[in-house]
């Protein structure tokens, strides 16, 4: 048999199967507590028989720059973490023709600013604004210094740019110390200045397993801004009228533009997967509790799976019936 019938014999079963040569790469992101959902798109596309090569731990905007740089590619280049609207901007800054954004993946990812339930009923403090007062703010004082200080959040998450946009917006610079670094770092400790019962005020989001060790509500009270201000929405104000200075972000997979057009069972596929923000915020509780490791990742994605074995069948059925 000649090497051009043989070839042509393996483009067929290809095609057959609804596969193609295609490179994929799977772009996780540098926090941990997200490669759980990223692990679980990787397994369905496995499971739709595509090999997925996986990125070691890269930035946001490593990871959207790779896909921008590769909008028109036959390959297949994804991050299964995009904030929306909290990550609109880098899209936008890189062009947003260059990717293809799919539905909700993860619904309702809540974020803000919380200081302890002690402190807040026992100063009546219900706004980030409240702490524009020098005595209220010095309450949070946790380095001497005369400034409140805020757990923020890392450089390059997006977060940051709102936290700082609205210390300037709310006047608050002269009374509120943004901490950056490390945020897993910096949260432990202001985890431990609350279990001496020192005062804290910090800024973080859900899905995670901070809200966990310290529940809203019980232990902790998110904090209200007086009026909307955000640098990438003009209102942030909930349906119930409680305003947290954060919209309620969705997560979802982003991909190379062309993706949409060239590889349209995968993207049927990005575009109807979903995961609870709940199933999220447990596994990031097993990882704090010690199951960190890549093997108790791949466990917690085997078990959900397992526990989600019909839902997961239908995806990889509707997906491959696209042509």
């Amino acid at each position: 048999m000649s090497k051009k019938i043989i070839l042509g014999a393996l483009v067929s079963l290809l095609l057959s199967t609804g596969l193609s040569a295609a490179k994929i790469t799977a772009l996780k992101t540098n926090i941990a507590e997200e490669s759980f959902q990223m692990k679980i798109v990787v397994e369905l596309l496995k499971k739709m028989g595509y090999d997925v090569e996986m990125t070691n731990d890269v930035s946001y905007d490593i990871a959207y720059q790779t896909i921008a740089n590769n909008a028109t590619s036959d390959d297949v280049y994804f991050i299964a973490s995009s904030w929306d609207p909290l990550h609109n901007g880098k899209l936008e800054a890189l062009g947003e023709d260059k990717f293809a954004k799919y539905s909700e993946f993860i619904s309702g990812c809540a974020q803000g600013y919380l200081i302890d339930k002690k402190t807040a009923e026992k100063y009546n403090i219900k706004y980030i604004n409240d702490l524009k007062d020098p005595k209220i703010a010095k309450i949070f004082d946790t380095n001497k210094d005369g400034k409140a200080d805020l757990t923020g959040c890392n450089a390059g998450w997006g977060c940051e740019k709102v936290i700082e946009y609205q210390l300037d917006a709310f006047g608050l610079r002269d009374t509120i110390e943004h901490n950056q670094g490390e945020y897993s770092a910096l949260i432990a400790d202001t985890i431990a200045n609350y279990k001496t019962g020192k005062p804290i005020l910090y800024y973080t989001w859900t899905p995670y397993w901070v809200s966990g060790k310290l529940v809203p509500g019980k232990d902790v009270v998110f904090l209200q801004v007086t009026k909307s201000a955000n640098p990438n929405q003009s209102s942030t104000k909930l349906p119930n009228g409680v305003d947290y200075g954060f919209a309620v972000n969705s997560q979802k997979i982003v991909s190379n533009a062309s993706v949409k057009t060239k590889h349209k069972d995968i993207a049927k596929l990005f575009d109807i997967v979903k995961l609870s923000v709940n199933d999220v915020s447990g596994e990031n509780m097993l990882m704090t509790n010690g199951q960190k490791k890549e093997k108790d990742i791949d466990r917690h994605v085997k078990i959900w799976l397992d526990n989600n074995k019909t839902k997961v069948e239908s995806w990889i059925k509707e997906a491959k019936a696209v042509k």
